[in-house]
């Protein structure tokens, strides 16, 4: 569903981030990027987004090439693809189902925002809460955003990714500010829902540990280059 080929991102050609990168991603797959700070997994994931232009290389989305898409076309393709990131890009500001609505934006007009915003119908509410169900909040569905732990802003964003019913999910280093009891937490939950709802995930980590515990393949990225991959988890149970 997702096919990279000699994919080539940078400053200019003496200065690249990405150098040649290809990679394969079946339909509900969950891969980790595994690589150090500055091995390129951020702005892999940009590419694939169409935040990082691409200077060479193509990248297909289920058989769409996602380079060179502008406009509308980006929008949408964009509408597919869910993010969770180490920063959560939440509002404090705002109500915890507030932020996990924010995943519907792609599917609503800018007036359907608005709307939201200062009247919020019971279905839109219910949805919330059903996202925050899956992640174990739902008893924080009207708490301030601002009042939540960092754990419980990452479960937000997940919710808010199902509420975007994507396709593809990236998560760019999503326990990188966590500590290693709720990094496991967040990322079996992460997968979990990935299996559950059949969508595929590719998770950027440094730490090689829960990327093997966690997850059916991993590749390594360093200094913007394919280096590996580690032996699937089925696999290495019976070694």
């Amino acid at each position: 569903m997702l096919e990279i080929r000699d994919l080539n991102v940078g400053y200019d050609a003496r200065h690249r981030v990405l150098k040649g990168v290809s990679l394969s991603v079946g339909q509900s797959e969950r891969v980790a990027i595994l690589g150090s700070s500055g091995a390129g997994k951020t702005t892999l994931f940009h590419a694939i987004n169409g935040f990082a232009k691409a200077d060479s290389g193509s990248i297909q989305l289920n058989g769409v090439e996602v380079t060179g898409l502008t406009g509308r076309a980006l929008r949408r393709m964009r509408s597919h693809i869910g993010v969770v990131s180490q920063r959560h890009d939440l509002i404090d500001s705002l109500a915890v189902y507030q932020n996990v609505m924010a995943g519907a934006l792609g599917r609503w007009s800018a007036w359907h925002a608005l709307r939201f915003l200062l009247w919020p119908h019971k279905e839109e509410i219910d949805e919330a809460a059903a996202a925050l169900r899956r992640v174990g909040l739902e008893h924080k569905l009207r708490a301030r955003t601002s009042g939540i732990s960092g754990g419980e802003h990452q479960r937000v964003a997940i919710a808010r990714a199902l509420v975007q019913q994507p396709v593809l999910l990236l998560a760019d280093e999503p326990v990188a500010s966590l500590d290693p009891k709720l990094s496991e937490q967040i990322l079996a939950l992460l997968c979990g829902l990935a299996e559950e709802s059949h969508v595929t995930l590719l998770c950027s980590l440094h730490q090689p540990h829960l990327a093997e515990r966690h997850f059916d393949r991993i590749v390594e990225l360093k200094d913007g280059q394919i280096a590996g991959g580690a032996v699937p988890a089925f696999l290495r149970q019976g070694i």
